[in-house]
This record gives structure tokens, C-alpha cells and sequence, in this order.
């Protein structure tokens, strides 16, 4: 019985050895196997990212110039509008200078224009006034004379009316 002790855990030993190497070779080849499939799977993900990375610097790169040409063409046409906006304030501006200049002229001719018409206005009052005052001075003249008249007539009449000539006989 003895023996049994030592031959039988042996005879096991060396079955599960033996099982066990062929599940270490088996798991080897299948370890080496999914080694080679992740390391493929690893490259292709790789491969693809490396792709997908240059596809989007490229594609960066596009919308980069893209940007830079559209912000260069709205700077070129921000520019040209400013100039056309420039030469059209400068226009409009020497219009308005010789506008206003012409309006200057005009405008000292409607002075001088307009101090001989008051002068002449001025002159033509003095005249009229001085015509009222002839008028007025030969009314006044006029009733002085009337009544002189009227007091030389009164003052005949009374002599006259005093004397015997008048009297009826």
C-alpha cells in the first residue's frame, strides 16, 4: 500500500503534465495567434488613424486656406469699399465746396443787392415824407390863406357895413 502512495500521485503527476503541456502548447499557439491577430488589428487601427489623421490636416489645411482666402477677399473688398467711399466723400465734398462757394458769390450779390434796394427804399420814404410834408405845408398855407381871406372879407364887410354905401336910403 505503500506504493500506491508514491506510484499513484506520480502516474497522475505525469498525466496532468502531460495534459498540461499540451494545453501550453495549444494555448501558446493560440496566444501567439491572437498576438498576431491584435497586432494585425493594432496596425490596420494604426494604419487607419494615421490615414484618418492626414485626411484631417488636409482637410484643416483646406478650410485653414479657405478661411484665410474668404477673410483675405473680405479684407480686399472692406478695403476697395473704403476707397470707393473715400473718392465718393471727396467728391461729394468738392461738390458741396464749389456749391457753397457759389452760394457765397450768390448770397453777397443778394447783400449788395438788397442794401441798395433798402437805400432806395430809405430814399424813396424821405421823398414820400418830404412830399407829405409839401402837402401838409400847402394845406396849412392853403387854410391860412382862406382864412385870411375870410378875415379880409369880414373886416370889408364891417366897414363896409359902417360906411354909407351900404345903407339903403
Amino acid at each position: 500500500m505503500n506504493r500506491f502512495y508514491l506510484i499513484v500521485p506520480l502516474v497522475l503527476s505525469l498525466l496532468f503534465g502531460g495534459v498540461y503541456w499540451q494545453h501550453r502548447q495549444h494555448s501558446a499557439e493560440a496566444a501567439k495567434v491572437k498576438a498576431e491577430q491584435v497586432a494585425k488589428a493594432k496596425a490596420e487601427e494604426d494604419a487607419k488613424k494615421s490615414e484618418a489623421e492626414r485626411k484631417a490636416r488636409e482637410d484643416a489645411e483646406k478650410r485653414t486656406a479657405a478661411r484665410a482666402a474668404e477673410e483675405k477677399k473680405k479684407e480686399d473688398d472692406k478695403q476697395a469699399k473704403w476707397v470707393a467711399d473715400g473718392v465718393k466723400i471727396s467728391d461729394e465734398t468738392s461738390g458741396y465746396v464749389a456749391q457753397t462757394a457759389a452760394y457765397t458769390k450768390e448770397i453777397a450779390t443778394l447783400e449788395k443787392e438788397l442794401a441798395a434796394i433798402r437805400s432806395a427804399k430809405e430814399l424813396a420814404g424821405k421823398e414820400v415824407f418830404a412830399q407829405a410834408r409839401e402837402v401838409e405845408l400847402a394845406l396849412i398855407a392853403k387854410r391860412n390863406a382862406e382864412l385870411e381871406i375870410q378875415r379880409l372879407t369880414e373886416m370889408v364887410a364891417r366897414k363896409a357895413a359902417g360906411t354909407s354905401l351900404v345903407k339903403s336910403p
